[in-house]
């Protein structure tokens, strides 16, 4: 039989080395929101929910960093996550709290408009737009962690624009991340401690993809 490489047992252990300390590193930056969706019923504690769903934007921005890294050859996880993390928790912040809140205002507005009679056309354009913040909001975390230094209104219009533009791909990102949140309800333990990261990097692959154009990286040749 043939041996496995030393290069290829290298390659795996980096591999889960990033997802199992990514996914340690996350619960640590989401911890608030983790133990409010633990301990409470979110049905009733939503607005504590929404209060703090945009610590978790810093985190999600320097996992998206740290996946960037790795595909280049960096293997100092901790390192890279707490230095991106430092260096743009302040505008994750920012664009996690826009996302969040308009997120608010939206379902707020379906929920008032389900029962009435307008509700019938209203609902599905407030169900559209909920799509089109939360795959814009993935595509400003990726522009985020790839270009720290960019402007808050430049990341949005960019993300806003590409994720619309390959929708596919952001439905794509949307149902892994839905996939997620199931098995959280189901299996936290699971969830937390093995399959965030890998959701989270389908999200940012895809996220990255979509970010080409304005990173100056040549569309992929068909043969």
């Amino acid at each position: 039989m043939k041996r496995i490489s030393h290069n290829t047992y290298a390659t795996v252990f980096g591999v889960v080395y990033l997802g199992l300390m990514t996914n340690l590193l996350l619960l640590a930056s989401c911890l608030p929101l983790v133990v409010l969706l633990v301990i409470t019923d979110p049905a009733l504690s939503w607005p504590m929910l929404a209060v703090v769903a945009p610590l978790c934007a810093p985190g999600i921005t320097a996992a998206f960093a740290t996946f960037r890294a790795h595909g280049e050859g960096e293997n100092q996880v901790v390192r890279t996550f707490i230095r991106s993390w430092k260096r743009s928790w302040r505008k994750a912040l920012a664009l996690g709290t826009v996302v969040v809140a308009a997120l608010v205002v939206v379902l707020v507005d379906v929920r008032f408009f389900a029962p009435l009679q307008a509700g019938v056309a209203v609902v599905p354009v407030l169900g559209v737009l909920t799509v089109l913040l939360l795959a814009a909001g993935l595509v400003a975390f990726a522009a985020l962690a790839e270009e720290p230094d960019a402007s808050l209104r430049s990341i949005a219009r960019a993300a806003v624009f590409l994720s619309v533009r390959r929708w596919w791909l952001s439905l794509v990102s949307l149902a892994a991340l839905a996939l997620q949140a199931g098995l959280f309800v189901a299996m936290p333990a699971i969830a937390i401690g093995l399959t965030s990261a890998p959701a989270l990097y389908l999200a940012w692959a895809n996220a990255r993809y979509l970010l080409r154009p304005v990173l100056g990286d040549p569309e992929p040749q068909t043969v």
